[in-house]
């Protein structure tokens, strides 16, 4: 009798381990604590997961932990709930090994199981509202203007977005699939003539193109056959002129224009302002190539890799390839003040034709970080690598002598280098 007693008593552990593991794997809107026993069955729980893997160190992690805390409820009490969660990554070495965890924090987003990097904001209602994108309609019906309204709304700034006037979803809803993580797709049944002036359009049907950022918008008549429509789609994923940072800086990576690239003094001067406007002219009319700027004052290290500085003549213009190189156009190397017009369509007609001069990033490029295949994790690892062979050939030559106080010398770089590893660590953060 004593054997079907403990195997009657192991079948009610397990069956309370388990159910505390159910309990656990609940939308109930709390932030879930996730490890190795454990994650793989969130995953599969789940299709909408964002997971962050944080370390208890570090001060970054600290900061958002609330914001996820607040943001939990209000997306697992959407009609297609978004899970939260956290994994230890300092602990759990081997999870964040498998999932190419460098810095902290780092958030990922997996999508029925399959994930993607999440560099969307991190305050609490800021994340809520760009995680919406994910479980909103491909194609949403708007009926009338003030459901335009309402979807532009909530929408907001981050993404893209695509209303088609007079068009049936099924033209747009294979790209809308397609691009569903870049940007909303929408068409509007029905609507007014203020409609149409608000969003700039004269006939239909229309698609229209809009960056609530960067106040932009961008209109396509035609014709609606897949590959021009395509082409329309995918050049407006970006604004018409792109100003450069750290973080647009990532939209371009695998951009395969070319990229014309303006260098100011400062991009909030009047005259920048009004270049700007030409820029945008210019790159309606040239669609095959990217147009974006950069000034001196918001940043310097990057328009010096391409030789402009307080004392070199601006604006100045080059064709970038996103790399390494870029082109200078032989007559055209800087703008006047007068007529920036002409001298912008001098400065591509010049490219067109072939009248350029190749020249080379000053020091690594940015694309090429983005793009290298050797990450910091590579980096920690060799550095790792060689700090034990020192360590070991240290050894070897300490079997030979009298050692005086290397204990103490070998807790001091120890300790060293762990705050060095915490430091670096977590200036991968913003």
């Amino acid at each position: 009798m004593r054997l079907p007693m403990i195997i009657l008593l192991v079948l009610t552990i397990w069956k309370a381990g388990n159910g505390s593991r159910a309990n656990e794997l609940k939308a109930d809107g709390k932030v879930l604590e996730l490890d190795e026993s454990n994650f793989d069955s969130a995953i599969s729980s789940f299709d909408y997961i964002l997971v962050d893997f944080y370390a208890p160190w570090c001060g970054h992690c600290k900061r958002l932990s609330p914001q996820l805390d607040e943001a939990a409820p209000v997306l697992a009490g959407l009609n297609e709930p978004i899970v939260l969660a956290k994994v230890n990554a300092d602990k759990f070495t081997r999870l964040a090994s498998k999932h190419d965890i460098d810095g902290y924090p780092t958030l990922k987003f997996f999508m029925h199981g399959v994930p993607m990097e999440y560099n969307g904001p991190r305050k609490a209602d800021l994340l809520v509202q760009y995680l919406k994108k994910f479980v909103a309609p491909d194609v949403s019906i708007l009926s009338s203007d003030s459901a335009i309204n309402d979807f532009v709304e909530a929408a907001g700034t981050f993404f893209p977005i695509y209303i088609g006037f007079g068009l049936n979803e099924t033209v747009i809803s294979n790209l809308a699939v397609k691009y569903k993580k870049k940007a909303w797709f929408s068409v509007a049944k029905d609507f007014s003539d203020d409609a149409m002036v608000l969003y700039d359009f004269d006939k239909v049907p229309s698609l229209v193109a809009l960056h609530p950022s960067y106040k932009q918008q961008s209109v396509f008549y035609g014709p609606f056959e897949d590959s021009f429509l395509g082409d329309f789609v995918k050049q407006n994923l970006l604004p018409l002129v792109v100003p450069l940072n750290y973080e647009t800086l990532k939209l371009l990576k695998d951009e395969e224009r070319k990229i014309v690239l303006t260098i100011l003094n400062d991009e909030n001067e009047d005259q920048s302002q009004n270049l700007i406007k030409l820029l945008k002219a210019a790159a309606s009319a040239n669609p095959d190539l990217v147009f974006s700027y950069v000034g001196i004052e918001q940043w310097e290290d990057f328009a010096d890799k391409f030789e402009a500085n307080q004392k070199t003549k601006l604006p100045k213009m080059i064709v970038w390839n996103g790399n390494e190189e870029y082109f200078s156009v032989i007559g055209v190397e800087s703008l006047d003040a007068e007529d920036q017009g002409t001298q912008i369509s001098r400065f591509l007609e010049g490219y067109r034709e072939g009248r350029t001069e190749r020249k080379t990033v000053k020091g690594p490029s940015f694309m090429d970080f983005i793009h290298s295949l050797v990450g910091i994790r590579t980096v920690y690892i060799l550095v790792f690598i060689v700090a034990m062979m020192m360590l070991i050939q240290s050894i070897g030559k300490e079997d030979d002598m009298p050692r005086v106080g290397s204990q103490d010398a070998v807790d001091h770089a120890g300790s060293s280098e762990a705050e060095s590893s915490r430091y670096r660590l977590e200036k991968k953060e913003d």
